[in-house]
């Protein structure tokens, strides 16, 4: 049997409650009958991701790979989806997969990701050709943003009436502007919905590779203030942070081929709904100011 990292385990019971205990309950079991089913051999002990388990495997080919079982939830239910539908173009290939159990047996990359390679301007340029990469048509059964455009705005609205309207006007208006001008109105494309640096690693069968999709259909420009995340720490150095939040964005648009607007104002309402989200989470004072900061000056 698995032994699973005891921090996942605490951090899975605080997020989930008893549906976590049961669910980690029955995972030992779980992976074995996965291991079975696939042919399958562990090579190195589990380690963990921020929703599930990763064991690298050798297959019966003796390939190396990795079996991905998740905690079940609604945000990971079509990533086995974006992975069939990419077919290795972009991303790690797919080689099994058990959908009520949320599980895949996927290509194993190198284990290091885009976070220690190189510098942030090659960085943010191949994110930005990686998302043009995978905006290929997306499947029908797939969730389309566009239908979300409503309930983001109701978002907006009511949490910035809750948390005693902690943006301007201005932040505020830009994103829900966004939200109504862009938002309703995106294309039918795959949308990976997390492109940040850390999902992304380099492999052998291209130089890198996307994993932990979300799966979604629309507008490839609202992955552009994960590039944002990824390099945050010299993004906050700069002596001049709008102008290069600005370089930066025109950076991954120009890679994508979007425009440059549209990735200004995704990147912008994506800050607000993060600050939004972050204070009431309660999260530090600083990881909230810096949603707020870039919020108001993409505004």
């Amino acid at each position: 049997m698995i032994e699973v990292p005891e921090s996942f385990v605490s951090a899975v019971i605080s997020r989930e409650g008893e549906a976590g205990r049961t669910w980690l309950a029955a995972l030992p079991e779980l992976v074995a009958d996965l291991l079975d089913r696939w042919r399958c051999i562990p090579t190195t002990p589990i380690t963990r991701g921020g929703v599930g388990v990763i064991l690298p495997v050798k297959r019966f080919d003796d390939s190396p790979a990795v079996l991905k079982v998740s905690f079940p939830h609604p945000g990971n239910r079509y990533e086995a989806d974006a992975f069939a539908t990419w077919g290795g173009r972009g991303a790690v290939l797919l080689y099994e997969r058990d959908d009520a159990n949320f599980a895949m047996l996927l290509e194993q990359g190198e284990w290091e990701t885009l976070d220690a390679a190189g510098d942030v301007d090659n960085q943010t340029a191949l994110i930005g050709q990686l998302a043009r990469r995978l905006a290929v048509p997306a499947p029908p059964h797939l969730p389309r943003l566009a239908e979300r455009a409503p309930e983001w705005e109701d978002a907006l609205r009511t949490d910035d009436a809750q948390l005693g309207q902690p943006l301007s006007k201005r932040a505020l208006d830009a994103a829900l502007a966004t939200v109504r001008e862009l938002g309703s109105k995106q294309p039918d494309t795959m949308v990976h919905g997390d492109l940040h640096f850390g999902n992304v690693v380099r492999a052998q069968r291209e130089p890198w590779l996307a994993i932990d999709p979300k799966g979604w259909a629309g507008d490839l420009a609202v992955d552009a203030f994960k590039v944002l995340v990824g390099g945050r720490h010299s993004l906050f150095a700069a002596p001049d942070l709008r102008a290069e939040l600005l370089r930066r964005l025109a950076i991954f648009a120009d890679a994508a081929e979007v425009e440059r607007e549209r990735a200004v104002r995704w990147a912008q309402y994506d800050a607000v709904s993060g600050a939004h989200y972050s204070r009431r989470a309660g999260d530090p004072a600083e990881t909230v100011g810096a949603y707020e900061a870039v919020a108001e000056l993409l505004s």
